[in-house]
């Protein structure tokens, strides 16, 4: 169809009169060759480096492997590496914060990032264990099941018998009693077949869910490199998304959940744990909330989620062929393998677990960082816009503890200071990383549309090692949908072109955008890389000076998670930076 503002040239008049009155348009247009200026400062909340030392040596190193071989954001393989631990370990035990303060061990991990950032290739290094255990596990059940089917067989032909004499006695008018009998006994002998467990869940709905974790395993994670699959699912669309969301809340909490059936056979699950790990795109994601309709925060279903937002990695992954052997991730592996051959449950079906509680130090430490997060809860506080998420930061670090201990320790003894200091960082870098994305979803539209535009140009051009984009290409492909419009797309391009971080140049009818050099190669950038004095732990002895960021509680260094300082780095190679943190020679 015709343009209605297309002038006689074939110009846009619409796009040439905002050329015309752009803020841009008041100075000289530069060229491609005219140097850029020094990027101002961003107000917005920087992320801090993923404390990969928090994690145990053998998760760490196994992390460290895996990064270096696929090159995905750091957090993101982390995140693969601590979702198996954590459908490991909730199977084996529960974690006792407090007196009357216990309950499951399982993790709700989200990583948003876009489509390639190797999310399914890290999975699979380390879901390797699970996929094992699932295929030994149904092996060694495969002549259990065979009898069970035999003996179902039998079963059907003797109660379809007995039924057929009830029919016939009672149109006989004669005394069935004891064939009723026999058929309540032959209900309450019905053959129950062997549980073989399943692990891993992808597009399921909240009705199976149930019923898989009530009939054939207590414990079960939604695991997705793909996380549209389970956001966009038939349990997630409009009218049965409260009772998905809600089911999902009482899992973590590791509630009872009855579902009571006319047509079949009610059920009960009962003690049942669950994990959940997704990588979802942000514009999936941001789709999801807009279905949603407030759903999702309001019935608290993601303050339960340990939130990753990494930067991208793509078009810095120059190929090195990868090792012939990692013995990191092998002794990775074994362990988890080790930990689910130890999984057990009981006859009625639920799982034997055992409680763990914290040593008298860790139990100090954890309280502090309960209590450091709680104060800033009030209306002043940093935590305050994300208030539900930091509610549950406390548990997540003791969830994380009990992971942790188990991974090195194995289920017994009492979790100690070691891990919850580890367990805390860990939970205060997510605390950030949730306050950071949900700190943009808060702006006013125009700066929210400016700080969408950057980024989504800044990922164009590092996945494509282009300096330029072609003002039509973001009309037709720009994320969020919103900015292809051409009003809106205007006023974002005229706050970055005032702030220096993009220029308007035109080459005849074509009309491109050129982005700061530094804030898609990484050099000086718009600052992106901080140290963050948050997370820092020591183990400085009680009376002697600790780092910043550290404070001395009863003799114990932990960390003072909630000052969050931002300084920025000097130079730095990417690898040096993911082991740099603000407790330097820990």
């Amino acid at each position: 169809m015709d343009n209605p503002h297309a002038n006689t040239h074939g110009f846009d008049t619409k796009e040439l009169e905002w050329l015309a009155n752009s803020k841009a348009a008041n100075e000289q247009w530069p060229s491609a060759d005219t140097p850029w200026p020094e990027l101002p400062s961003t107000s917005g909340i920087e992320p801090e480096p993923y404390p990969l030392d928090a994690l145990p040596g053998g998760i760490k190193a196994a992390v460290g492997e895996i990064r270096a071989v696929t090159k995905a954001p750091l957090p993101l393989v982390a995140n693969s590496a601590l979702a198996p631990l954590s459908l490991a370990g909730q199977a084996l035990v529960d974690v006792m914060r407090a007196e009357h303060l216990h309950g499951p061990t399982g993790l709700f991990l989200l990583t948003i990032a876009d489509s390639g950032e190797r999310k399914s290739t890290c999975d699979g290094y380390f879901m390797h264990p699970i996929r094992d255990y699932e295929d030994k596990q149904a092996a060694n059940a495969r002549q259990g099941i065979e009898k069970h089917a035999a003996a179902m067989g039998t079963w059907e032909a003797n109660y379809k018998g007995v039924k057929a004499k009830i029919s016939q006695l009672a149109k006989a008018g004669s005394d069935f009693s004891e064939w009723k009998n026999k058929l309540y006994d032959l209900e309450k002998n019905k053959p129950k077949p062997p549980r073989v467990p399943r692990l891993i869940y992808t597009d399921i709905t909240t009705e199976s869910l149930r019923w898989n974790l009530a009939e054939v395993w207590p414990s079960g994670g939604l695991v997705s490199s793909e996380g549209g699959l389970v956001l966009g699912s038939h349990s997630m669309g409009k009218d049965p998304m409260l009772r998905c969301l809600t089911t999902l809340n009482e899992l973590w909490h590791g509630s009872s959940i009855a579902t009571d059936r006319h047509t079949s056979e009610s059920f009960v699950v009962h003690g049942a744990r669950l994990t959940i790990a997704l990588q979802v795109q942000e514009t999936t994601l941001l789709d999801f909330f807009d279905r949603a309709r407030g759903l999702v925060r309001g019935t608290g279903f993601l303050s339960r989620f340990l939130i990753a937002w990494p930067e991208s990695t793509q078009g810095t992954r120059l190929f090195a062929e990868p090792p012939e052997f990692m013995p990191a991730l092998n002794s990775y592996n074994r362990r988890i393998g080790d930990l689910l051959d130890n999984v057990s449950i009981a006859d009625d079906g639920s799982l034997s677990l055992i409680t763990l509680s914290l040593t008298p130090d860790a139990k100090k430490a954890w309280v502090t960082f309960s209590n450091e997060t709680e104060l800033e809860l009030g209306s002043s506080g940093k935590f305050h816009d994300v208030r539900d998420v930091a509610n549950k930061a406390a548990e997540n670090a003791a969830r994380l503890a009990a992971l942790f201990h188990i991974f090195e320790n194995g289920a017994g003894g009492e979790i100690g200071l070691e891990a919850v200091k580890g367990a805390s960082r860990i939970a205060a870098w997510h605390l950030h990383e949730a306050r950071r994305f949900f700190s943009e979803r808060a702006l006013p539209e125009e700066l929210a549309n400016k700080a969408h535009l950057e980024r989504w140009l800044v990922d164009y051009c590092r996945r494509e090692n282009i300096a330029t984009v072609p003002r039509r290409v973001v009309q037709q492909k720009a994320s969020p949908r919103t900015l292809r419009k051409g009003a809106v797309l205007d006023a974002a391009l005229d706050e970055l072109v005032a702030e220096g971080r993009v220029r308007l140049l035109q080459d005849g009818q074509r009309k491109e955008i050129h982005v700061h050099p530094a804030l898609w190669k990484g050099a000086s950038p718009a600052p992106r890389i901080v140290e963050i004095t948050a997370p820092a732990l020591a183990t400085a002895p009680p009376g002697a000076e600790q780092p910043p960021g550290v404070a001395n509680v009863a003799g114990v260094a932990v960390a003072k998670p909630l000052d969050l300082t931002v300084t920025k780095l000097p130079d730095r190679t990417p690898e040096a930076l993911e082991y740099h943190h603000a407790s330097k020679g820990e």
